[in-house]
């Protein structure tokens, strides 16, 4: 059995995990920590508040009894607001405190697209236009070519948590383009890991969401990502040498 552990802010959507669990049937433990939050608010002050050093080390000293093989930072806009290298040592700090590999949800989201061979991707936004823009620069970064973007708004994780699956669906519709060969939901307080395989058969491709990305690059650190039905594209099975992912930066 692996086992990812999940530092995770405040509560909005961390009931996706454990009902994922519970659909792995045991072959993978997801245990959830959750970390403390300040104001919660897609601001950029409040979301570097939020990943602070301090609050992840409080997560990861509550979530070493689980023993986990690897750890996420799951959140994305509480990593992408530090840039590459901020989030990078986000998760190294993570990774020394546990001594087991580390990585977050936006590092996460470069890595499956390089995984599924994806340059060109539409982003279904939650956030604030300012905010939504800081996770254009770190795909940008990451050789991630934003061609479209549909920012919607929503102050609040808190909110986001309470968004219909219908909701969520017209947010990736609309954010949709013809010339994105993806579309990408970043936000860990949206409810979709029951809702991938519907996601891209409305848009006919692949629609990577953040707690999606978030479980498979746990599951990579491991070394074994398993193919997991209704999971969308990237969880389909394994791909070509050619677009496997890089970790570079996930550990140090």
């Amino acid at each position: 059995m692996v086992t990812v552990g999940l530092l995770y802010p405040g509560h909005s959507a961390e009931d996706d995990y454990p009902a994922l669990e519970a659909r792995l049937d045991g072959a993978v433990k997801l245990p959830v920590v959750i970390t403390s939050v300040g104001e919660d608010a897609h601001r950029v002050d409040a979301l570097l508040d939020l990943g602070r050093a301090e609050r992840l080390a409080e997560g990861a000293a509550e979530l070493k009894p689980a023993r986990p093989d690897a750890v996420m930072w799951a959140c994305t806009s509480g990593s992408f607001v530090f840039g590459r290298e901020g989030a990078n040592i986000q998760a190294a700090g993570v990774a020394q405190a546990l001594g087991v590999p580390a990585s977050s949800t936006s590092i996460a989201f470069v890595d499956a697209c390089h995984a599924l061979g994806v340059r060109r991707v539409a982003v279904a936004a939650s956030y604030p236009e300012d905010v939504a823009q800081h996770f254009v620069r770190f795909l940008t970064a990451g050789d991630v070519d934003v061609v479209s973007m549909g920012s919607n708004g929503i102050v609040t994780a808190a909110e986001v948590g309470t968004l219909a699956p219908g909701q969520v669906l017209a947010m990736v519709q609309a954010a949709d383009h013809p010339e994105v060969e993806a579309v990408l939901v970043p936000d860990t307080a949206m409810h979709t890991l029951g809702i991938v395989d519907d996601l891209e058969a409305a848009v006919g491709k692949p629609v990577l969401t953040a707690n999606q990305v978030t479980v498979w690059k746990g599951l990579q650190l491991t070394g074994a990502v398993p193919s997991v039905p209704n999971l969308g594209t990237l969880f389909a099975g394994p791909r070509p040498t050619a677009g496997k992912t890089s970790t570079r930066g996930n550990t140090r």
